[in-house]
C-alpha cells in the first residue's frame, strides 16, 4: 500500500488540520476492514441524512447508540442464550459488532428507531447563525457630500 506524507500539506495551510486528519484516518485503515453488518446513508433533506443498518436478530435492547468527539458509534452485543439451540444452517449472523461514522462538524443525531430488522438514525446539520452567509450592504455616498466633507477636513487642518 502506499503511504502519503502530509507534512507538505500541514506547513502551507492554516486551519485545514481537519481536512488532513480525515484524510489520514481514511489513508490508514485496514484494506481488510469488516463490512459486516451493511449499512446505507442516504440524504432526507437538503440538512438532512438517515444511516440505515440491517440489525437482523437484534433486538432494540442489544443495540446502543452513542455520540463522543464527532463520532457516531453503533455497538451490538447479543445477549446469550439459555438454551442451546441445534442448526442444521446458520446463515444469519448475530456476532457483536461496532460501526463507526465520523460525523461532520455541527451535525448531530435527531433520533433512532429500530424497525423490521432495520436501526434507523436521523441526523440534521446545524449551522450556526455566526456560520451562515450574510450580506454585507454597501453604503452608498452622495458625491456632493463626499465632496462637503474633505473640504470641512482641510478647513480643520
Amino acid at each position: 500500500m502506499r503511504s502519503f506524507d502530509f507534512a507538505p500539506l500541514y506547513r502551507s495551510t492554516v486551519g485545514f488540520d481537519q481536512l488532513a486528519n480525515m484524510m489520514d484516518r481514511v489513508l490508514s485503515n485496514e484494506v481488510g476492514q469488516s463490512s459486516y453488518p451493511p449499512y446505507n446513508i442516504e440524504k432526507t433533506a437538503e440538512d438532512a441524512y438517515r444511516i440505515s443498518i440491517a440489525v437482523a436478530g437484534f433486538a432494540a435492547e442489544d443495540l446502543s447508540i452513542e455520540v463522543k468527539e464527532n463520532a457516531l458509534v453503533v455497538t451490538a452485543r447479543k445477549a446469550e442464550d439459555v438454551e442451546e439451540k441445534t442448526y442444521l444452517h446458520r446463515g444469519i449472523a448475530t456476532r457483536a459488532f461496532e460501526r463507526r461514522f465520523h460525523l461532520a462538524d455541527h451535525v448531530r443525531v435527531t433520533g433512532a428507531s429500530h424497525v423490521d430488522g432495520m436501526l434507523h438514525i436521523d441526523l440534521e446539520r446545524e449551522i450556526p447563525e455566526a456560520l451562515k452567509p450574510r450580506r454585507i450592504e454597501i453604503a452608498r455616498g452622495d458625491a456632493a457630500q463626499i465632496e462637503k466633507d474633505v473640504v470641512d477636513a482641510k478647513a480643520v487642518n
